[in-house]
């Protein structure tokens, strides 16, 4: 039985690192360009929360999209949609500091009034202490940047941040 689900396992198609990548790249355009933002949707649509990674990743899509979109009811449907994809990933995998970097990019960047900021200082505190060991250096550079360019880190923060990293 053990064998079989080992195999079962390794026959699983996984997620290769150059996607993941290309994934990384689309998310920093989605902000700014809403191909990014559909592409996003569009390569993480499978996914699942057996992919905690790639299922964050499409949250953060449709998060973007909502940026993009005009009609007020496609904002919220988007926005909406990407915060209960977020709290399933995030109760998928707890620890995992990708997670936590979307989220605390998505809130920090989320308008007051959505009422969307309630990790923000438990998310900061989890990357601050986690991203100089983080061995992925593309992932690395996009958390410890976006923390260096965020107004939600104070300069105390960053200038540790700067300490640790170099």
């Amino acid at each position: 039985m053990i064998k079989f689900l080992l195999i079962f396992l390794l026959l699983l198609p996984l997620p290769q690192n150059d996607e993941l990548s290309e994934i990384r790249n689309l998310y920093q355009m989605a902000a700014e360009e809403e191909s990014a933002a559909k592409k996003l949707l569009k390569m993480t649509d499978e996914g699942s929360v057996e992919q905690p990674v790639f299922f964050g990743y499409k949250g953060a899509g449709h998060m973007m999209m909502a940026k993009h979109v005009i009609n007020p009811i496609s904002k919220m449907s988007h926005f909406n949609k990407g915060k209960k994809i977020f709290t399933v990933a995030i109760e998928k995998a707890p620890s995992n500091l990708e997670l936590r970097f979307l989220r605390f990019a998505v809130q920090s960047e989320s308008p007051g009034f959505l009422g969307y900021k309630e990790h923000i200082e438990e998310d900061k505190a989890l990357l601050l202490k986690g991203v100089a060991n983080i061995n992925d250096g593309q992932l690395r550079k996009m958390i410890a940047d976006y923390l260096l360019s965020s107004e939600e880190v104070s300069t105390i923060e960053k200038a540790g941040l700067l300490e640790k990293n170099h």
